[in-house]
């Protein structure tokens, strides 16, 4: 495999299949792959270059795609002669004959606590809804959602979260996936975005799929820096100021005036407020929104249900400035509400009832205990980790200091069979240089192997 020794650079801002599709890619065109080469499978492949075998999976796939290697049916994919490359058909993808990678163990911060879910409850509400009394849910709704649920969120937002808005104001949407970009419409396409780094790959992702310039803004252990903010030729931040993905900085208030203050400096400028997991504090009262600071209508207010009730329900909404409210109303007036009618319904009664706020209050003294079990469970090895990002959310972020690279802290948990993110996976760019940071969710585990699963893997990286 000597000819598919290629230097993938783990930190870079372009994927690493992409890396990997490009350097195979050159390597059939300058010949060092010669015409008719075997390459190897993608476990191989991917044990060789230390890299997951989705990551080679994709690659392989793009190349078929455009004709530079074929795939043969039980027999594996091999180079093509560049001359037939414009006639040649995307060969069928072979069925995947490589085992995917399991874990025993899984850090997701993306998890919830499936068994606390009420089951029962939402059954019964799921039963009244889906009846034929409720007809009119057949047809098409309100563009912006149903009103009943717009205005038990307007309601929910005003007492948890002071945020001040109308059930007009707000626009249900299926994600934030689904809605930031219907959001990004509105605005010209010379706008300039800026958004939090490390943040979201969502987000970044997003503005550059529609064509969007955007600019990575550094977080420190306060939150986003306001003097990068100003410095830069940004018009709208993108933001998440009450526990900062994936750090856990708060945005501090100094800086929550100096925001809003840069906003109100310029006729064009918005923040868009992404308040993803606000319901989940533990150290204190829940920080209020920033929007319920905002005087001037600059404050766009974006949330979801996939971390207070679970990430298939597919259900987000946005609270618009009053100014902005009129023209989005023109540009969409034709569109239709992405999210089922029965599914909003269901939502809304499941808050009009009370068994929203009840579950919040359940589901947030249960992340309480586990995050506070991950702790107990990594307090042995306080000489040479330090915690941080734990007053609220559902992940810790974790700085090892064992003489070990952020990468090899990654490959070696998952050799382990545990699944840990590095944080430079949510750097655009290279990290600072620091003592290497991992992400670890607790929401979707148990005591026990929370405890085993943190022994195991403060183990595994301590081995030589």
């Amino acid at each position: 495999m000597d000819m598919l020794m290629f230097q993938l650079q783990r930190n870079d801002a372009q994927p690493l299949y992409q890396q990997l599709y490009e350097a195979i890619k050159q390597a059939i065109i300058d010949g060092t792959i010669p015409v008719g080469t075997k390459l190897p499978s993608k476990r191989k492949l991917a044990e060789f270059l230390a890299i997951s075998q989705t990551t080679v999976e994709f690659a392989y796939h793009q190349l078929v795609a455009e004709g530079f290697i074929e795939s043969r049916a039980r027999r594996g994919f091999y180079a093509q002669p560049l001359e037939k490359l414009a006639y040649i058909e995307a060969a069928p993808v072979e069925e995947p004959d490589d085992e995917p990678i399991t874990y025993r163990f899984d850090f997701n911060s993306a998890a919830i606590d499936r068994a606390s879910f009420p089951f029962t409850t939402w059954r019964k509400l799921a039963k009244d809804v889906f009846h034929e009394a409720n007809s009119d849910l057949l047809l098409s709704g309100h563009p912006q959602g149903d009103e009943a649920l717009r205005f038990e969120i307007s309601q929910y937002l005003y007492q948890s979260r002071g945020v001040t808005c109308s059930a007009d104001q707000i626009i249900i949407g299926s994600g934030t996936e689904q809605l930031l970009p219907l959001l990004i419409r509105l605005f010209g396409r010379k706008i300039v975005y800026g958004y939090e780094n490390p943040g979201y790959p969502l987000t970044h992702s997003i503005f550059d799929h529609h064509d969007r310039e955007s600019v990575p803004l550094p977080v420190d252990d306060d939150g986003l820096l306001i003097e990068a903010l100003e410095a830069s030729p940004v018009e709208i931040a993108y933001v998440t100021p009450s526990h900062q993905f994936p750090t856990g900085a708060v945005l501090s208030a100094r800086r929550r005036t100096q925001l809003l203050n840069w906003a109100v400096a310029d006729n064009g400028r918005y923040i868009i407020e992404d308040d993803y997991d606000s319901e989940f504090r533990y150290t204190s009262r829940p920080i209020p929104a920033l929007q319920s600071l905002d005087v001037s209508d600059r404050v766009i207010y974006l949330s979801t249900f996939s971390k207070s009730l679970m990430p298939s329900l597919r259900i987000a909404y946005m609270v618009l400035p009053k100014s902005l409210l009129p023209f989005y109303q023109e540009t969409f007036r034709y569109y239709s509400s992405s999210v089922p009618r029965f599914d909003q319904q269901l939502v809304a009664r499941f808050m009009k009832d009370g068994h929203f706020s009840r579950h919040l209050n359940r589901m947030r003294k249960l992340y309480e205990k586990k995050r506070d079990w991950l702790i107990d469970a990594l307090a042995p090895y306080r000489d040479s980790i330090t915690l941080s990002g734990g007053q609220a959310g559902m992940h810790l972020v974790l700085t090892v200091d064992m003489g070990l690279t952020e990468e090899e802290l990654v490959d070696r948990a998952r050799e382990a069979g545990i699944r840990i993110a590095g944080m430079s996976a949510y750097y655009v760019g290279a990290p600072p240089s620091t003592l290497p940071r991992v992400v670890l969710g607790f929401s979707g585990m148990e005591k026990d192997e929370m405890e085993e699963a943190a022994h195991l893997l403060l183990q595994c990286w301590k081995t030589a």
